[in-house]
């Protein structure tokens, strides 16, 4: 099973997400992020994103921020969006039926329907990625429950 957690430019939600979800897979599970945009490519997450992860024992400060491509909808099985926008761009890059199906709104594949996005925490404090953390950490113990279930029927 692979994965991909998509934000807009893949150096705060997106990481924490790949992060806390790597703790929550096993080690058979592939687990990325990529960004809707280019502008941070080859950067390490934003320091206030390695710092949250790293308080919670999460060393995310090794990722390197990428776009996502149209070979990430052949070469993974799930592709989580971090907000609506994000979930429209990717869409929009999807060729057919089958690659708009892997595609979801992460909030909403952890069955959280009344909070669909997670904010961006770029604009804010640290304050803002320890709550963005909690959200993705919610939802990652949800949707790797949900994975594992998957794998095992």
């Amino acid at each position: 099973m692979k994965i991909v957690m998509v934000c807009l430019g893949n150096i705060c939600r997106s990481p924490l997400a790949e992060g806390i979800m790597k703790t929550k897979l096993p080690e058979n599970y592939i687990v990325d992020s990529a960004g809707t945009i280019s502008m941070h490519e080859g950067e390490h997450p934003d320091k206030r994103a390695v710092k949250t992860a790293s308080n919670h024992g999460i060393d995310i400060s090794k990722q390197k921020s990428r776009p996502i491509n149209t070979s990430d909808f052949e070469t993974f099985d799930n592709i989580y969006c971090m907000d609506i926008g994000v979930y429209k761009e990717v869409i929009s890059k999807a060729e057919n039926e089958e690659q708009r199906r892997k595609v979801s709104v992460f909030l909403e594949a952890a069955g959280d329907h009344k909070n669909a996005e997670v904010p961006d925490p770029y604009w804010g404090d640290m304050n803002d990625f320890e709550e963005v953390f909690q959200l993705l950490d919610k939802g990652c113990t949800i949707i790797a429950d949900q994975l594992k279930n998957i794998q095992h029927s």
